[in-house]
């Protein structure tokens, strides 16, 4: 398997894992009798810190998706997955430790240090974008 289909692969894994973290909670919370089932905030911020960065931390996986996912896959339909091998790993991690670190913290350093691994996407998929102008 190519590291496109890895990277393409383990970004769905890790946005359907924060998924299932934050669905467990949830669940843990209605069967405590704590919360209703049908009274959660989508944003997640009415629970807890934890529950809003959880939130956040998933839409952030979600709404980048089209962009990652669409350019990984682009590369695996057009045969060019060699324009993206080579960062596609590092683009799964910066994904991993940029969800991590929200996860974790919201302090000035912590956001500092997400935006970097959020920059380091972009500029990654800036740089596929451009390979894949250059090879039409």
């Amino acid at each position: 398997m190519s590291h496109t289909a890895i990277a393409l692969l383990g970004y769905i894994g890790w946005t359907t894992f924060i998924l299932l973290v934050l669905g467990t909670y949830r669940t843990a919370l209605t069967l405590s009798g704590k919360k209703a089932a049908n009274s959660f905030s989508p944003a997640g911020d009415d629970v807890s810190p934890f529950s809003g960065r959880l939130c956040r931390a998933h839409a952030n996986c979600y709404e980048y998706f089209p962009i990652v996912g669409g350019l990984l896959l682009y590369a695996l339909a057009t045969n060019q997955s060699d324009v993206t091998n080579g960062l596609a790993l590092i683009m799964l991690a910066a994904r991993v430790v940029q969800s991590l670190i929200h996860i974790v913290s919201i302090s000035v350093m912590a956001v500092k240090v997400r935006f970097f691994f959020f920059l380091v996407q972009t500029g990654i998929a800036i740089f596929w974008m451009y390979e894949f102008a250059l090879g039409s």
